[in-house]
Parts: C-alpha cells; structure tokens; sequence
C-alpha cells in the first residue's frame, strides 16, 4: 500500500506543468473508476454465481427427495402386489378345495337313489348333475365387444335352442361383457332354475331370483347378469352357490357347472 502511494506521488511530482498534473490525476481517476466497476462486476458475479448454487443445491435435494418418494412408492406398490397376488393364490386353492369337495358330494348324491334330486331358488326340484370337469374353460377376454359378443351369442344361442330363451344369446354375452361377468353364468341358472325359462315362477324370472318380475326376457337378462356381478363375484363359486341356494349349495353348484360346461 505504501508503495502504491509513493508512485502515485512520484508520477504527481514527474510531472512538468500544470496541465500534465490534471491529465494525470484524470488518467488516475479513470483507473479507479474501471477498477471499482470491476470489483463490482465481481462482487455481482460472485452474489449471481453463490445464488445459483443455492438454487442448484435446492434442486438437487428436490430431486433426490422426489427420488426416494418414487422408490418408495414403487416399493410400496410391489409389496401390494406381492400381498394382492398372495391373497388371490389362497383364495384360488381355499375355492379349489371346497369345490373338490362340492363336487364330491354332490356326485354322491346323484349316484344315490334317494337324495339325487334338490330344490333350487324358484321352489322346484332338479335333479342334481354332475359335470365331467372339475371347472369350466376360462372365458377369453382378450377379444374386443364386437367378436366377444358374436362369439359367445352364437354358443349360447345354441345352447337355448328350443327353449323360451332361444335367441336371446346375444342379449346375455352382451351384458356379461358390460358387466365383467362369465357369459355362461346366467343362461346355465336358467337351465337349473327353470328349464331355461320354460317353469317360471314369476313373469320372466327364469332365475329364482327372489321376488322379482319383468316385462321382458332383454330386461330381465340384464337385470340378473347385472346382480351376479355385484352380489356374486361374476363367476360361479361355492361361496356363491351357499348364498343362491342355501338349501343345497353343492348339488347348485355341481348342476350349474355341469350346464356351463355345455355352451
């Protein structure tokens, strides 16, 4: 600092005139300024680049917190699955087992000269079948409505030829896709409940489904299809069976399958 004083003094007193000192104080004078906006550039730029830092240092803690809630999420949603896949794996063999065992008893039935028959849901009695199969094939639902629809109308049609419920088969396949439900599910009640459709106990209830009545086979084929989803899961099953047939759930079941395995 002391240095820089005495050559600023020197180059004062160097100089030979009055004009020469007031060039050289304003020569001086220009140094300063350009050296202050200079510090001042830096001291903006330093601020400018110390905030942008911060900003980067908060994003990267957004970012790795945005990080671990995905992870986590993710981790979350696998663990569901694995829980959801383990429920359904017990499910599947705790059905598998009691419809062994339905199947079992109902063949017992059927063989027996005695109790080889049952009153279903409409208050008739029927005479208990069993199915060649321990269950029916999956239904595909990969197709999309239209060839859903043809498909499965054309199989049940033929399956209600003849009956008061020929012809509706579109009718059912369309609903069961609408509402998720196995398209063989209704017409095959229909067939264990009344004949399909021939011994009603109420007008177009070709189900025994409770106290029900409708001015049309299309209404009331909705209407069922529609409460099998909600009420029975949309496929047959042995839980279903003892809640639509309490009396004899067994010999429903093993009738019913039977019928199903016949579309």
């Amino acid at each position: 600092m002391q240095q820089g004083s005495m050559g600023i003094i020197d180059l004062i007193l160097s100089t030979d005139n009055f004009n020469d000192l007031i060039a050289v104080i304003q020569y001086l004078e220009i140094i300063q300024n350009k050296n202050s906006d200079a510090i001042n550039t830096l001291v903006s730029l330093s601020k400018e680049i110390s905030d942008t830092q911060a900003s980067l240092n908060a994003q990267m803690a957004e970012a790795e917190a945005q990080k671990k809630a995905a992870e986590d999420a993710m981790n979350e949603a696998i663990a569901s699955r694995e829980a959801l896949q383990k429920e359904q794996e017990q499910k599947a063999a705790a059905e598998a087992a009691a419809a062994e065992a339905a199947l079992k008893e109902a063949s017992q039935e059927a063989s027996s000269t005695e109790n080889n028959t049952f009153t279903n849901a409409s208050g008739n009695t029927t005479e208990v079948t069993v199915p060649s199969t321990p269950s029916a094939p999956n239904v595909d639902w990969s197709n999309d409505k239209t060839n859903f629809v043809s498909s499965w109308g054309a199989r049940i049609n033929a399956y209600l030829s003849g009956s008061p419920l020929a012809g509706h088969g579109e009718t059912f396949a369309e609903a069961a896709w609408t509402y998720g439900v196995d398209p063989r599910f209704s017409p095959a009640i229909s067939a264990v409940e009344s004949t399909k459709g021939a011994y009603c106990f109420l007008p177009y209830n070709a189900w025994g489904w409770g106290s029900s009545s409708w001015s049309s086979w299309d209404e009331a084929i909705w209407d069922h299809t529609a409460g099998l989803a909600s009420g029975y899961g949309g496929s047959l099953s042995v839980s279903g069976a003892a809640k639509y047939n309490p009396a004899n759930p067994n010999g429903w079941y093993s009738s019913v399958l039977a019928q199903m395995e016949r579309i």
